[in-house]
């Protein structure tokens, strides 16, 4: 695909994970990170019928635990990561479908305790890769789904 053809998206973004019953989350654009990453704890492996699968909780909001969401998803593999402090962990990882500006797709994600960063989530390289272009100028093309609009008073 021809980069005039592909779609604009800025730094900071609004997603929905709809496997992940998810309806909505503000999401850092890392073209710096290989792996988009979203931030879980409560983190349990188990295995059911032969495969394994974890369990895991999200609070999806920033600087809130509010909102929490018990997720569950089959384990594609383990992968070692280094994070922005330099540390290598090894991560499980995940596949779901991301909705974004009318656009649909599968993605990986690795699962980690983000409770420290500023976003709960960062959409890493290879899921926007061929998808969209970066405006690192600009932020939220995309709305949030399920923000409240506001009644206007009688």
């Amino acid at each position: 695909m021809k980069s005039k053809d592909l779609k604009i998206i800025g730094w900071r973004e609004w997603i929905a994970l709809p496997d992940l019953e998810i309806p909505s989350i503000k999401v850092k654009v890392d073209t710096g990170a290989k792996t988009s990453a979203l931030h879980a704890f409560d983190i349990e492996t188990y295995k059911r019928a032969g495969s394994e699968f974890v369990k895991f909780t999200v609070h999806p909001e920033q600087r809130s635990v509010k909102k929490t969401i018990h997720c569950q998803a089959k384990i594609l593999e383990y992968r070692k990561v280094k994070s922005s402090n330099g540390k290598s962990e090894l991560r499980p990882v995940i596949q779901t479908q991301v909705h974004m500006l009318g656009e649909k797709w599968q993605i990986e994600v690795t699962l980690t305790n983000r409770d420290e960063m500023g976003f709960r989530m960062l959409l890493g390289r290879d899921s926007i890769k061929n998808k969209f272009l970066v405006n690192v100028g600009k932020s939220f093309y995309s709305k949030n789904p399920v923000k409240k609009k506001k009644r206007k008073k009688a």
